[in-house]
């Protein structure tokens, strides 16, 4: 189900305040509408119902009724604004966490719905494989336990596949390693770069604006900004962030986000890249420099679907970035810190472990959803995947469950 608002893999969670009672009214109402009892006329806002047609939202409410069973009641509610609640509901034989806004005007309906995660009662590693499997393009995932042993579930983990915003974990992981080092520090002051376009909100900030490595990297990664990423991926230098990469599957040279933008919204420049070995490709970087930074980047690039997605992108296997996860863990407090402020998973299944760390990546054909878990009883776990199609899209309301009923796998 999508929201009126699209709440990606990339967004950080707003601040818990008190919810309006009208969230749990229209709550307890949904139970009987996810059910396929009448009501989604009265319940649903008019911007909803332009995204999300009644023969869809039939459709998708069957496809969960179907693996959990009919609804029967809301288990919990966890606010998340005024208006807006991630709510919990219980299914025969399981549950589905849904975030849910409603419009603050009377009579409040539902602007937008999203399936965050669902539970299995007795759910398997076989029968999150086969749910795999049925999805169209290709999919990678791992469960790995990260302090030895065989992974719970692997499926293509090590097939390269591309990882969108997740490869902001490399310029993570370099800007901990010269931290580490000495070379710099996490409150040294750096002028915000050139903007790139949205997720984030540095692009709007006036041009070199001071700012610390440690605000880079939180924002870089707690809610994909773009111009962050840039930002930091040049401060720390190109050949060091290549090198950090190939410690971990990736082929340098790393694009910044801009680099991307322009080359695929070029198709000369793309069918150059796609075809150019390293030495090339960064020969066109250096070629293209200042027409890539002088350059109007459209943010409608993406309407028509994917672009150049299995070439103009960054890419490494599950299992990279699993080795790469662990050793972020080991990186240090902040770094741990930093990877926690978007969990990526509902608050139900994020309750279940002592910690959750998460970073994601999204375009029209890709998504790619990395996270870092220590079970309550102290073991550590990297669930790594990924979902591409080259001329389809990819939907996170259907991928992330997925992922979220893996990493329940190893709660514990």
């Amino acid at each position: 189900m999508l929201p009126a608002a699209p709440a990606t893999a990339q967004s950080a969670p707003a601040a818990a305040v008190a919810p309006d009672p009208a969230v749990r009214t229209r709550a307890d109402a949904l139970v009987a509408i996810l059910g396929g009892k009448p009501g989604y006329d009265a319940a649903f806002a008019p911007v909803f119902k332009a995204a999300v047609p009644a023969e869809r939202f039939a459709a998708l409410t069957r496809q969960l009724r179907a693996t959990l069973g009919e609804p029967r009641r809301v288990e919990r509610i966890d606010p998340i604004g005024r208006w807006a609640a991630l709510a919990t509901i219980a299914y025969d034989r399981g549950s589905a966490t849904m975030r849910l806004a409603l419009a603050p005007a009377a009579p409040h309906a539902i602007t937008g719905l999203l399936v965050t995660g669902t539970a299995l009662h007795g759910d398997t590693a076989a029968k999150i494989r086969a749910d795999l499997a049925a999805l169209p393009g290709t999919v990678q995932l791992g469960i790995y336990p990260l302090d030895g042993g065989a992974p719970v579930l692997e499926v293509d983990g090590d097939a390269p596949a591309p990882l969108g915003s997740a490869f902001k974990l490399w310029v993570l992981a370099e800007a901990a390693r010269q931290v580490a080092a000495g070379d710099i520090r996490w409150d040294t002051v750096v002028p915000v770069g050139t903007p790139s376009l949205p997720s984030g909100i540095l692009q709007g900030w006036p041009a070199a604006t001071p700012v610390t490595i440690q605000t880079l990297a939180t924002l870089m990664i707690s809610i994909s900004d773009n111009t962050a990423t840039d930002t930091l991926l040049t401060a720390l230098g190109r050949e060091r962030v290549d090198a950090m990469a190939a410690r971990y599957g990736g082929r340098g040279p790393v694009l910044t986000t801009r680099e991307a933008f322009v080359i695929k919204g070029d198709p000369a420049l793309t069918a150059a890249w796609a075809s150019g070995d390293a030495a090339r490709r960064s020969a066109l970087l250096a070629a293209q420099a200042p027409r890539i930074a002088a350059a109007a980047l459209d943010p409608l690039m993406f309407s028509s679907g994917p672009l150049a997605n299995t070439s103009v992108e960054w890419f490494a296997s599950a299992r990279d970035m699993a080795r790469l996860l662990g050793a972020l863990r080991d990186a240090g407090p902040v770094v741990r810190g930093v990877l926690a402020i978007n969990p990526g998973v509902d608050p139900a299944t994020a309750a279940r472990f002592a910690y959750v760390g998460f970073k994601g990546g999204s375009e029209p054909g890709v998504i790619a959803l990395d996270v870092l878990a220590q079970a309550k009883d102290g073991r550590w776990y990297a669930v790594c995947a990924s979902w591409h199609r080259r001329d389809g899209t990819v939907d996170e309301a259907t991928f992330l469950p997925l992922v979220t009923r893996a990493l329940s796998l190893v709660a514990g």
